[in-house]
């Protein structure tokens, strides 16, 4: 699976490193960043967590 976070929809919440540390950070402009290129099997629940989390669906999943 890959997270990709669309920094023009990203309001800056923090949601999603809050709900997924290991694959979101928030970045020295307060937009969410993606830490991985591929998310780990074990981090899958909590990253899909993150993105129906998400106020803006600035976050959106892939199948790899």
């Amino acid at each position: 699976m890959k997270a990709i976070v669309d920094a023009e929809a990203c309001i800056g919440c923090g949601l999603c490193a809050d709900a997924c540390p290991a694959v979101f950070e928030m970045g020295d402009d307060n937009i969410a960043k993606v830490k991985l290129a591929m998310v780990p099997k074990d981090a899958e629940a909590s990253c899909r967590e993150a993105a129906t989390a998400c106020p803006t669906e600035a976050i959106k999943l892939q199948d790899s």
